[in-house]
């Protein structure tokens, strides 16, 4: 349509019609709504408006797709979301967390202090929450992080100090005394803490990964992580010391045994199963139920280490064969239990 005919439509010059295509100018609201009517569209997109989800979930969603990216436009959308949604814990809890990350990243000092604002806002607004990952100590943490950003090392790791329920901070708390602090030699115990209970996490999702990978039929997988597993467990055991990792590692040979013949590796999980037998048998010969035989662990006589297999490395590999219900493997099991019954006794 030429300017001169939607002029003549709308009742105006076609001057004004050149101007509002020039950009020097813009049509009066009525004449929009008339225009909008007259081309069978919506003034929205007369104007290149396009009408966006605002609602908290929709929201949240985009800033943390800018998140991925460091786009500087997450912070202005959270700020919309904060003003909006300023009684919303999630809403101010997530935004706080957006701006720790785009603070620390580009160590702006005012996005930081925006953090400690917006997380202790959050604790106001705690009671809403119902996501079981977060709590009192949790926001803490990402505050001490902010403090330590700040350059307040000291408050960081008192702040952490005070919210370490459960050990849950000791590694941070080892890690920033040992490098921070005036006294070095007291990051140790944290540092031994969160050894053991890194290390016990980790084997302990060596193992549910083991029968997830089972569920699935993919051996390779769980071959995988069960050799990557022992291979933890050998470099934390003191060597010659019979400690409690000897009776971790003869359940993982064991398991390492059955994914083995699973495999198909027959000579291999025989192997395995009679390096978990010796293992197992050197642990009950004298059981030791301390860190004493964790390398790197100190303050070992403080802690006391169990697993809900077994008290005895016998029962626990008794207990695994069961969880398996594996026949064959249980036979297997028994067979070479009893080959080395025979052999100890002879000998």
């Amino acid at each position: 349509m030429t300017q001169e005919k939607l002029a003549e439509a709308l009742g105006v010059t076609t001057g004004a019609v050149y101007k509002w295509e020039s950009g020097q100018s813009q049509p009066e609201l009525n004449l929009l709504v008339e225009m909008a009517d007259f081309f069978d569209t919506s003034v929205d997109v007369l104007l290149g408006y396009r009408i966006r989800d605002n609602r908290l979930d929709s929201a949240l969603e985009r800033i943390s797709a800018y998140c991925q990216t460091l786009d500087p436009a997450a912070l202005s959308e959270a700020e919309k979301v904060l003003g909006k949604y300023p009684h919303s814990f999630r809403a101010v809890y997530e935004c706080a967390e957006v701006y720790l990350v785009y603070g620390a990243g580009s160590h702006d000092l005012q996005q930081l202090k925006r953090a400690l604002e917006l997380f202790d806002q959050a604790k106001m607004l705690l009671p809403q929450n119902d996501d079981p990952r977060i709590c009192d100590a949790a926001i803490c943490g990402n505050q001490s992080f902010a403090w330590f950003l700040l350059g307040e090392q000291e408050k960081c790791i008192e702040l952490l100090k005070k919210n370490n329920a459960g050990g849950i901070f000791s590694g941070d708390i080892g890690a920033f005394l040992s490098m921070y602090g005036n006294s070095p030699e007291e990051a140790a115990p944290f540092l031994s803490e969160a050894l053991l209970s890194g290390a016990s996490t980790l084997l302990t999702a060596v193992l549910g990964y083991v029968f997830l990978f089972r569920s699935r039929n993919d051996w390779a997988s769980a071959m995988d992580i069960l050799s990557w597993g022992t291979g933890l467990l050998t470099g934390l055991k003191a060597e010659n010391s019979p400690g409690f990792l000897e009776k971790t590692l003869a359940e993982m040979l064991v398991l390492l045994a059955y994914v083995q013949a699973k495999s198909g590796m027959q000579e291999e999980s025989s192997d395995s199963l009679k390096k978990a037998l010796a293992t197992a048998l050197r642990f009950d010969a004298g059981p030791d139920y301390s860190m004493k035989a964790m390398r790197f662990a100190e303050h070992s006589d403080q802690s006391t280490l169990f697993d809900i297999l077994g008290a005895t490395a016998s029962e626990s590999i008794s207990g695994l064969i069961s969880l398996l219900k594996d026949q064959s493997f249980t036979d297997q099991w028994t067979e070479a239990a009893g080959n080395e019954k025979r052999q100890s006794e002879e000998g």
